[in-house]
């Protein structure tokens, strides 16, 4: 008799304590080969704006952003914040999370797609997934009403597994 294998998969809100530095450098080095690759310019600022952008897994405001470039860059103006922005959402390597009015990383930059987003309510973090029957079915009900999507971000509130864990911990 086979004995069935288990496979654990891993959360997509990963762990509270992994290696964030390097989670940060990795999306950095990915971000500069890609640009490269579609000859767009990656600059020190808008560099600078994507590593703030994932410093955490938290949504970040535009507003955020600019306090914290002008620590380093005291004419860092609004505009400045906006334009970066714009070209990172541009080359895919944010997400803008709408109901937040705030940006994540994407962790897949490398090809074109639709997330859904899951937001914590308790925490703040936020994580990507990644279903392609969901914006199908979306785009196919859409579609049957006679309307072209041009743009598609699904969130979803709740509890990541820590703060649910949390939760029932702290109910015991």
């Amino acid at each position: 008799m086979r004995s069935k294998k288990t496979v654990v998969q891993p959360t997509v809100f990963g762990s509270h304590a992994h290696n964030h530095q390097r989670c940060i450098a990795e999306a950095l080095d990915k971000a500069a080969e890609l640009c490269r690759e579609r000859g767009a310019r990656l600059t020190e600022l808008r560099r600078r704006v994507l590593e703030l952008v994932w410093r955490s897994h938290e949504p970040i405001g535009a507003y955020a952003i600019l306090e914290e470039l002008q620590r380093s860059r005291a004419g860092a103006a609004p505009p400045t914040v906006y334009r970066a922005l714009d070209f990172l959402l541009g080359q895919g390597l944010i997400h803008r999370i709408e109901s937040l009015n705030a940006f994540v990383g994407c962790p897949t930059p490398d090809r074109r797609h639709s997330g859904q987003f899951l937001i914590c309510s308790d925490c703040g973090r936020v994580a990507e997934i990644d279903d392609s029957k969901v914006g199908s079915a979306i785009a196919r009900s859409a579609a049957s009403q006679g309307f072209t999507v041009d743009r598609l971000t699904v969130e979803l509130r709740g509890r990541c597994p820590a703060c649910k864990e949390a939760a029932a911990a702290h109910a015991r």
